[in-house]
């Protein structure tokens, strides 16, 4: 029984994440920017709020990298075809694949190729540097998550698709490779969550749409 617990929380874990993952604007990208209104300076009057000069255009809204993000997963959501999708995911994995530290990207480089090679215990060596220098970069979690999975450790795959998700829930990878390993342990229900989900963030993304429909009959009739 103990066993079966330990097996199933991860399980939990990463599937509430998915089921509560909000979309859309990041609640840190909806508050106020301090930029764009910053408290006034003692000894100064702050300005009038009216406007004085009618014609004057608008301040444009400061284009910050999360903003610029939501903007690629509005569009990502919308996108008609296959093809436009795909071009917007790229954007996206691209500013994923961005950490803000020379030398966490340079170890990610690192971890990739050797997982490539199939030198996994290094690249999970190397990923477990990566996630110290920057714990809260989702794509490091998420790597790593890939190397443990390759390397027959869906339990720990798991946890870190969990923590990835922490920190980014529209990671439509995430959930895609939560769906899969679920669906590998034979958990189909739990997989179709996971693979709905993403499907929610991108909708034409074809590896999850063919995994929904081959599992939609069993699933959903099982469910009625």
């Amino acid at each position: 029984m103990g066993m079966m617990i330990a097996r199933m929380l991860p399980v939990a874990f990463a599937l509430a994440l998915v089921a509560a993952a909000p979309l859309g604007i990041t609640a840190a990208c909806a508050q106020e920017n301090p930029l764009q209104n910053p408290p006034p300076r003692p000894g100064v009057v702050p300005p009038s709020d009216k406007d004085d000069n009618p014609v004057a255009p608008a301040p444009a809204p400061l284009r910050t990298p999360a903003a610029t993000l939501d903007r690629l997963f509005e569009r990502l959501t919308a996108a008609k075809t296959p093809e436009e999708a795909k071009g917007i995911a790229n954007l996206i994995q691209r500013r994923w694949a961005r950490s803000g530290s020379d030398t966490a990207d340079l170890l990610m480089t690192r971890a990739q190729s050797a997982m490539k090679d199939k030198q996994l215990e290094l690249a999970i060596e190397l990923l477990d540097r990566v996630i110290s220098l920057e714990p809260n970069w989702a794509e490091g979690w998420n790597q790593r998550a890939n190397a443990l999975f390759l390397a027959g450790d869906p339990i720990r795959s798991m946890i870190d698709i969990g923590e990835a998700l922490k920190r980014e829930p529209r990671h439509y990878g995430a959930m895609m490779g939560l769906g899969t390993i679920l669906r590998q342990q034979g958990d189909d229900k739990r997989a179709m969550v996971a693979y709905r989900r993403a499907l929610e963030v991108y909708p034409q993304m074809e590896a999850v749409k063919s995994a929904v429909e081959s599992l939609k009959s069993e699933v959903d009739g099982r469910d009625a």
